[in-house]
């Protein structure tokens, strides 16, 4: 059966859809969630990348638990669906981005993905391969919704309708 052309498809494609939706809407709500409540720490693990200087990266490590707390909320609404998976894939593009530079100019950090990260303790051993696959994964998830960004019990679902031609 060709995608698109099975008469089991669209139903099969709607409850895919919604999973992506509510799977990275919780991704967004626990990343955001736990560091919102350390905004400074935040700034200290985008700071060890050694990427931005120091102040511009406390003002993205600041801003980016509230970015994910946004993005968690609009998909787990439904809301602007499509645009919330598209700042998605772009943020876990920059995301994947980085942690391969970490990797490949050997720093040993914590991600600070789902916390607050930083500067590993001596005798600890970064996992970049696992979290390059984990965000590869979530990128999966953004792309879907990207393609098919029709969901089951979606506030776009009830905006849209009343924009129905019918």
């Amino acid at each position: 059966m060709t995608v698109g052309t099975g008469t089991r498809w669209p139903t099969v494609q709607l409850w895919l859809s919604t999973a992506a939706r509510l799977g990275l809407a919780a991704v967004w709500l626990i990343a955001g969630g736990a560091k919102v409540t350390d905004l400074a720490g935040s700034g200290r693990a985008v700071n060890a990348y050694q990427i931005f200087p120091y102040d511009l990266a406390m003002i993205i490590g600041a801003a980016l638990p509230l970015v994910e707390l946004a993005l968690g909320v609009l998909l787990l609404v439904g809301l602007a669906t499509r645009l919330a998976a598209g700042v998605s894939a772009g943020l876990l593009m920059v995301f994947i981005a980085g942690i391969t530079s970490a990797w490949a100019r050997g720093l040993r950090i914590d991600c600070g993905c789902f916390g607050v990260g930083g500067e590993l303790a001596a005798g600890q051993s970064p996992s970049y391969g696992l979290e390059v696959a984990r965000d590869l994964a979530f990128l999966a998830l953004a792309g879907f919704l990207l393609w098919f960004p029709r969901t089951l019990g979606s506030a776009d679902a009830v905006v849209n309708r009343g924009f129905s031609d019918e």
